[in-house]
């Protein structure tokens, strides 16, 4: 088989009789190989093999090179498309100044309006771990504060010496809707 493709393409067809597909997408029938394979030399075209498991197999009349050019270009741009969700962390302390916090939760807020994930890591140092309650107010309070853009995706929970919490930006299409004013599946109840 030619390429990494694993299409068969020309003389590599090993079927005797093919269901051939012109240039123009248009069914040709079932004709022998040699046929196929003289309609697309005469139209400058290579024959591809593009269903072998079919009975006959199913070939195509195209431009094989051009063909493999448009496949690698979709396959590019899928790739591209696809971001990559990062996560980003926010380090705060229960004694974190308010001037600090509001300058990292802008960051936060900057990160999450890219698509990123953001976890919020309330650090405990000497005897502040005694007053978690005082850490869960404060994630409860960062949580609220980006509702508008974010959603709780891990809510607040002890992990060896730090409380963590995971924001998850919102939907594009839930946005939307919001600003339309529609309601929601979810209001019906």
């Amino acid at each position: 088989m030619s390429d990494a493709n694993q299409y068969r393409i020309n003389e590599e067809i090993r079927a005797s009789q093919v269901r051939l597909i012109g240039p123009n997408g248009e069914n040709l029938g079932v004709i022998p190989r040699r046929d196929a394979l003289r309609i697309a030399q005469n139209a400058g075209l290579d024959l591809v093999e593009i269903a072998p498991n079919a009975n006959p197999p199913v070939c195509r009349v195209m431009d094989f090179g051009r063909f493999l050019y448009e496949r690698s270009k979709k396959e590019r741009k899928a790739r591209k498309a696809q971001a990559k969700v990062e996560i980003k962390e926010l380090r705060l302390r229960p004694k974190t100044d308010e001037h600090d916090r509001a300058f990292k939760l802008r960051n936060a807020r900057k990160w999450l309006e890219k698509g990123h994930k953001v976890r919020v890591r309330m650090r405990f140092r000497g005897r502040e771990i005694t007053y978690p309650e005082i850490a869960l107010e404060d994630l409860r309070e960062i949580a609220e504060a980006l509702a508008d853009i974010a959603v709780v995706e891990k809510p607040p929970a002890m992990e060896g010496r730090s409380m963590l919490m995971i924001l998850a930006p919102r939907k594009k299409k839930a946005k939307k809707k919001a600003e339309s004013g529609s309601p929601t599946p979810d209001n019906d109840t």
